[in-house]
Formats: structure tokens, C-alpha cells, sequence
């Protein structure tokens, strides 16, 4: 057994620990408390720090992590993503180093556990080489109705082929409302629940003009899917919210991931809750892509499971999930600390599957842990957490010496 004491230790799942101590035996929690003399094994003090569970980034696009700086802020989602599409399609195939390199970046700065969406596999072998656990969402945009079937069996075909590996699980995702027809919906929805039911995942009410395209056909999307050949002239508006929407196609329901929301009313955010599905919220990436700043405090009121990510390194600039906490603590100054906190380790395992080994500091689970040196002179530790940390103020412990 090895025992790891601290200043702090931060179980996520009650308050912090003054002086506390977590006993580790063969990679999981044994035990966690306040510091004493009775250790049978080795002992690692790390003194002014904080321990709490390694981080959880419920939603990044790691194929696009060579596009880092090539797409800039836009006013606008549509605007942005059109821009996305030309330089994809300059760049070509995903680049293996730039994902390797964030998959480090991430991991060096707190992050555990990532819930990553792709439309290829690309990353699958280098988070397994990594030691990075992970939900590998395989992705589908199929608009119009015809590309449904052969757009869905490929992406099944993708995840079944991959090397069975300890740390990776995998799940469909559909894109977004304006990308994805009802067929493909329906055929997502019969291949999630015959080999992948688990979670599964969607953008979900991020832009003005995603409602625009729900309730009446048009706006930016629409133009932006008949210059590239998807419109699909017998698709009709279903005239309703997005919420609605997914909830007449049968996809409201217990492990979806909904990304983003930035859109969506309290009925709405209550109708998620009660359905239990998990929401995702992205706070710097929906700054940089034109869509505003998310509602956390209206999330958190709302009673929604909240779990948070990056997006991608084409609309952010760093993997650093505490800058994200430091943003949604601006966003939402009278939020308890404790539950931002939760937002970016329990709720996000809870989201991707995981919370049966990772998110907390809790007897019986990994002990995949990190190390937050904290200056003298701090009180409050959990505030101090959210006031932006960066990779030099942490440390893995299974590094600590």
C-alpha cells in the first residue's frame, strides 16, 4: 500500500480534507481520511497541495487537433463552421502527432478521462498508447435522408473493428439537428441500442440559427447545406425547439449527451433533467465559434447534470480544462465551488460511462489522481481551483516521489 498525504485532498463527493491522506493499494482508493501515523507502507507528503480526481473533458474533437489556429473567432456558428469545412478539406487526413501532442497537453494539464468525437477512429490508437481512458464517440452527419444507412453502418463498422483496449469504450454520436436527417437519427437510434447502449451524443441547440432551422427551414444553415450538395429538398421543419425534437425522435432519454445548449430555456433544461440525460457546456469554444456565452447559472438551476469540455483545438487554445472552470466561475460568480468543480471530474465520468472507476476520491475507484500546488495564504482551496491553473501547478501522483 502506498499512502498519499496532502494539505488538502478533495473528494468532490463531500468537503475537502484539511491534512489529509488517500491509501492506495494495486491502483485503487483503499481508503481516504485525515493524515495519521498508522501507514504500513511507503508514505508520499506533498505538503501544500491539493489532491482530487484527474480531470474529465466530457467533449473534444481530437482528429481536428492539427487544426489549431487555422480556423479564426467568428461572429457567427455557421459562419465559423464554413470556414472549419475549407480548411478540413486543405488539411486532409487527421495528422497523428498533432493528436498524440494534445492528447499530452491534456494530460499534463489535470485531465484523465476525455469523451472524444470523431468522424474517423484516427485517435483511438494513440489514447491507447497514451494510457488515456476515453469514450470514443463515433460520429454521423447524414443529411439528406438518402446517405442515412451507409453513413450509420460505417461508423459501426469503424468502432467494431477497433482492438478491444482496458481504457477505451465506445458510443454513436449524430452530429446536430441541421446536419442530421430524421432517417439517421432512427438508424443511430437502432444501432446504439443492438451494439453500442451506452451513451450517445449530439451538438445540441448551440447556435440562433440551429432554432431559425428547426422551426421554419431556413437561415444560414439551410444556405450553408445547399452550397455544399446536403439539402435534402423533402425534409420538413418540424417546428419546435430542439428539445422537442429530439424527443420525437426518440433520442430523450437516459445516457444521451446533449453538447453545448447554450440556446435552451429552463423548460427545456428541466425536460433534459428529467429524462436524465447529461449536457455539456463548452464555454470558451462557444466564446471563439460566434454563439455567446453559455447560461451556467440557469444550467445549475435547472437541476441538468452538468459536465464540461473544451471542444476543440480549432476553436480554443489549449486543452486546459481549469481554464474553462475559470471562465464558468465568471460566468456564474455565485455558484457554489464545489459543484464547478463537479462539473469537470464526477458529473463528466458520470456522462461518459465511467463513474464506476474515475470522477471522485472515493474507496474502491482508480486511483487516478492529481496534485495541485497551492500557494501560501489560501483559504478557500476549492475557489482557488477556479481561478485558473495552469500545467506548471500540477502534478500526476503516480509521478510524486
Amino acid at each position: 500500500m502506498k499512502r498519499y498525504v496532502a494539505d488538502w485532498v478533495l473528494p468532490i463527493v463531500g468537503p475537502p480534507v484539511r491534512r489529509g491522506r488517500i491509501d492506495v493499494r494495486d491502483g485503487r482508493i483503499e481508503a481516504v481520511g485525515t493524515a495519521d501515523a498508522s501507514a504500513s507502507g511507503p508514505v508520499v507528503d506533498l505538503g501544500r497541495t491539493a489532491i482530487l480526481p484527474a480531470l474529465v473533458n466530457a467533449h473534444t474533437h481530437l482528429e481536428l487537433s492539427g487544426l489549431r489556429g487555422a480556423v479564426p473567432p467568428a461572429a457567427s456558428m455557421p459562419g465559423w463552421v464554413d470556414r472549419l469545412l475549407g480548411r478540413r478539406a486543405e488539411a486532409g487526413a487527421p495528422d497523428p502527432e498533432a493528436i498524440r501532442g494534445a492528447v499530452a497537453e491534456a494530460r499534463a494539464s489535470g485531465t484523465g478521462l476525455v469523451g472524444d468525437i470523431g468522424n474517423t477512429t484516427a485517435a483511438a490508437a494513440i489514447l491507447a498508447e497514451a494510457g488515456m481512458p476515453a469514450r470514443l464517440f463515433r460520429e454521423v452527419l447524414a443529411f439528406p435522408d438518402a446517405a442515412a444507412d451507409a453513413a450509420v453502418d460505417a461508423a459501426a463498422d469503424d468502432l467494431l473493428s477497433l482492438e478491444p483496449a482496458g481504457g477505451l469504450r465506445v458510443g454513436l454520436a449524430a452530429h446536430a439537428p441541421y446536419s442530421v436527417g430524421p432517417a439517421a437519427f432512427a438508424a443511430l437510434d437502432a444501432a446504439a441500442r443492438r451494439r453500442f447502449d451506452g451513451p450517445r451524443s449530439v451538438h445540441l441547440a448551440e447556435s440562433p440559427e440551429e432554432l431559425e432551422f428547426l422551426r421554419t427551414g431556413q437561415g444560414p444553415w439551410r444556405r450553408l447545406l445547399e452550397r455544399i450538395g446536403r439539402w435534402d429538398a423533402a425534409w420538413e421543419p418540424p417546428g419546435c425547439g430542439p428539445v422537442e425534437y429530439l424527443d420525437r425522435l426518440g433520442w430523450l432519454r437516459e445516457g444521451l449527451v446533449a453538447v453545448h445548449g447554450v440556446q435552451l430555456t429552463d423548460p427545456e433544461l428541466r425536460r433534459l433533467a428529467e429524462r436524465g440525460a447529461s449536457l455539456v457546456t463548452c464555454p470558451r469554444s462557444n466564446a471563439w465559434t460566434g454563439v455567446g456565452h453559455p447560461p451556467i447559472g440557469r444550467f445549475l438551476r435547472a437541476g441538468v447534470r452538468l459536465a464540461v469540455g473544451t471542444d476543440s483545438l480549432a476553436s480554443v487554445s489549449d486543452l486546459n480544462l481549469f481554464a474553462e472552470l475559470a471562465l464558468m466561475r465568471r460566468l456564474a460568480p455565485a455558484a457554489p465551488a464545489r459543484r464547478l468543480l463537479a462539473c469537470a471530474t464526477l458529473h463528466g465520468a458520470e456522462a461518459l460511462g465511467f463513474d464506476d472507476e474515475l470522477g471522485a476520491v472515493a474507496p474502491g475507484l482508480r486511483a487516478d489522481l492529481i496534485g495541485v500546488r497551492i500557494p501560501p495564504g489560501v483559504g478557500d482551496v476549492e475557489e482557488y481551483l477556479l481561478g485558473g491553473v495552469t500545467p506548471d501547478r500540477i502534478v500526476r501522483l503516480d509521478a510524486a516521489r
